[in-house]
């Protein structure tokens, strides 16, 4: 029995509409595109107003920076508390609630008169958007028929994957044309759109409340998420061993333990039974995004420094450049469901996961301040590619681990692994990349003054600041600086293609047979082990 006929004591659908007819889906799929579309950009977009902040408040970097990453914090920590309460409360009810929520604090961030209302603003942002990411996704679970849902997904995940990319060229484009302030209108006028559209066509569907709400479980799960993300984003700043970052370090794993435990002391009644992590279908799927979602993020950080510091190009031509990648993404996500309908799931996250590796290879070997542009565009294509296609099997993987009730804590959990797997890829990637620069150009500084030394070593950036103060040696600075850069690059993406390629074995050996939703037994005294019952099948 799929989903799709699950009974009415299992998901309860609201007003009692019937099958939905194609011209309803394809207004629901546009609806809670643009929707993911606001949040998406919402993420990235923030980081080309980085210097106009810091101007305007007269604030720090580090302020700077905990405006950018509070929302990213608030986002990952609240989805799957939030994602769990949309499944009680009612998808429909909840979407409209975040839109309005995450409508009201970019309005307010638009205005902001200080750096404190904006982190506020940004908080506020990140609560809205923790009801919207997994609702939209749930939705399309929930709602689309299995023959449609798969494209769908397809859909979804090419907005997810390339909506960063797209949002920030918007957000660079506006930043050019007009003020910094303008970057919070395009999510706002997004939101609007989208709250309009979902009064309109979204139906509403909910779980009927078998047992009371996990409370211990979403506080927990909460913090662990806190302090892991808090590390990865403070770590790079702080250092690994400075008491702060140990101190997160250690509450997010200590959480994450509780976590767990609890759980599986709960059991049918848990938040999210932990017992799937041991099936093919929700490991594979939640590893797979964790990697590919990280490496896509590590690659945006070497890539806008090599096209802005070693190109020279702007931040608005940068962001262009990354465009083709984006594109490639979103179109493979959407013809994946069709590749994995005749290979199988798991060939077809091979498959992109092989193009990917490829694509780092591609960047590795081609890399140069020579070759500009062309030399990374085979390569971008190549993990465009591969992204798209390993997405949304890997998807379709977690969300059909869980039956159609619980779509919005499979939904969060998809999500919560998108944003780790980001954090992560961020601090690793961009960890790697610094060392290498600072290991190659210690042998490239011969001759130039101390001062001007000791700033080039600093990064890319700080080398080509530096370089009028290095008198006759000025050139030789930003050569090396360069050179360094693409040398701790190259570095970079070997260990990317090496993770990869772990990767590859991994979802060779274990990755997700099918991706046949869920199935419940209604007359199951523990539904929850049904559905593990069932999974491990696949």
């Amino acid at each position: 029995m799929s989903t799709d006929q699950l009974p009415p004591s299992t998901t309860e659908p609201v007003g009692g509409e019937g099958p939905l007819d194609a011209r309803r889906l394809r207004a629901i799929l546009i609806t809670v595109s643009i929707a993911l579309m606001a949040v998406i950009a919402s993420v990235s977009g923030l980081n080309v107003a980085q210097t106009h902040m810091a101007v305007e408040w007269d604030a720090s970097q580090s302020t700077v920076l905990w405006i950018i990453n509070i929302y990213t914090l608030a986002l990952a920590a609240l989805l799957l508390p939030l994602g769990a309460l949309g499944d009680r409360m009612g998808r429909k009810p909840t979407l409209v609630t975040g839109l309005t929520v995450f409508g009201a604090a970019g309005i307010v961030a638009g205005l902001a008169p200080s750096a404190g209302v904006m982190i506020g603003a940004r908080v506020a942002a990140g609560l809205g958007a923790a009801m919207i990411m997994p609702i939209t996704l749930a939705v399309i679970t929930s709602t689309f028929p299995e023959n449609r849902r798969g494209k769908a997904i397809g859909v979804w995940t090419g907005v997810a994957g390339g909506g960063g990319i797209l949002g920030m060229f918007l957000s660079a484009l506006l930043v050019d044309v007009a003020d910094w302030r303008w970057l919070f209108l395009l999510p706002v006028v997004l939101v609007a759109v989208a709250l309009a559209m979902t009064l309109k066509w979204v139906p509403d569907s909910r779980e009927r409340e078998g047992h009371p709400f996990d409370t211990v479980g979403a506080l927990v799960s909460a913090v662990s998420v806190v302090g892991l993300i808090f590390v990865l984003q403070e770590g790079p700043e702080r250092g690994w061993s400075d008491p702060i970052t140990l101190t997160g370090l250690a509450v997010g794993v200590i959480a994450a333990v509780v976590f767990a435990a609890w759980e599986l002391r709960r059991r049918e009644a848990a938040l999210l039974d932990v017992r799937l992590f041991r099936e093919r279908g929700l490991a594979g799927g939640s590893i797979t995004l964790l990697v590919v979602f990280g490496v896509q993020a590590g690659i945006a950080v070497v890539l806008f420094p090599f096209f802005q510091a070693v190109l020279g190009w702007s931040g608005l031509l940068s962001t262009v450049a990354m465009m083709p990648m984006a594109v490639t993404m979103m179109l493979s996500s959407g013809l994946a469901p069709k590749m994995a309908a005749r290979l199988g799931a798991r060939s077809t996250m091979a498959v992109g996961i092989a193009l990917a590796a490829l694509g780092l290879v591609l960047m590795a070997l081609f890399v140069s301040v020579d070759g500009g542009y062309l030399s990374v565009l085979g390569g971008m294509l190549a993990m465009g590619a591969g992204m798209g296609l390993s997405m949304t099997p890997s998807t379709e993987a977690i969300t059909s681990s869980l039956p159609r009730a619980e779509q919005g804590v499979a939904s969060a959990l998809n999500d919560v692994t998108r944003e780790l797997g980001t954090a992560l890829g961020v601090a690793m990637l961009g960890a790697l990349v610094a060392n290498g620069y600072r290991g190659a150009i210690d042998g490239r500084l011969d001759g130039v003054p101390a001062g001007a030394a000791d700033t080039a070593r600093e990064g890319v950036a700080n080398a080509l600041e530096a370089a009028p103060r290095a008198g006759v040696h000025a050139q030789d600075v930003i050569h090396a600086a360069q050179q360094s850069f693409v040398d701790g690059w190259q570095q970079a993406m070997w260990v990317g293609a090496a993770v990869m390629a772990a990767l590859l074995v991994h979802v060779a050996l274990r990755g997700p047979q099918r991706t046949e939703p869920a199935v419940v037994d209604a007359e199951a005294t523990e539904p929850r082990a049904g559905t593990a019952g069932n999974v491990a099948a696949r």
